[in-house]
């Protein structure tokens, strides 16, 4: 009696990954803020005293994605990607 191993889809569920990675990258990109510089831990807004009228920044603790953060996503789905296409080999049998 023979038993069948199953086969474990790797190329697949690395491509998978791939495009998931993709997708929640530019998506939490887009959603934080798409900031095309760097990614910034707190963000200036311009309020106004309200005896002189003289602007002034308050800076807010708040995590904005910059390019870097896109670049690494990207680049993470990438390899990912080359990796999934690269060939598999079985290994030989006794």
């Amino acid at each position: 009696m023979k038993t069948e191993k199953t086969h474990f889809p790797v190329p697949q569920i690395l491509r998978a990954a791939s495009i998931l990675c993709l997708i929640a990258t530019v998506a939490t990109w887009f959603a934080l803020g798409a900031h095309l510089g760097w990614t910034k831990t707190s963000v200036a807004t311009q309020q106004i005293d309200e005896i002189t009228g003289i602007e002034y920044p308050v800076f807010e603790n708040r995590f904005v994605p910059g390019v870097e953060f896109l670049a690494a996503g990207i680049g993470l789905s990438f390899a990912l990607a080359v990796v999934a296409f690269l060939p598999m080999f079985p290994k030989s049998q006794p």
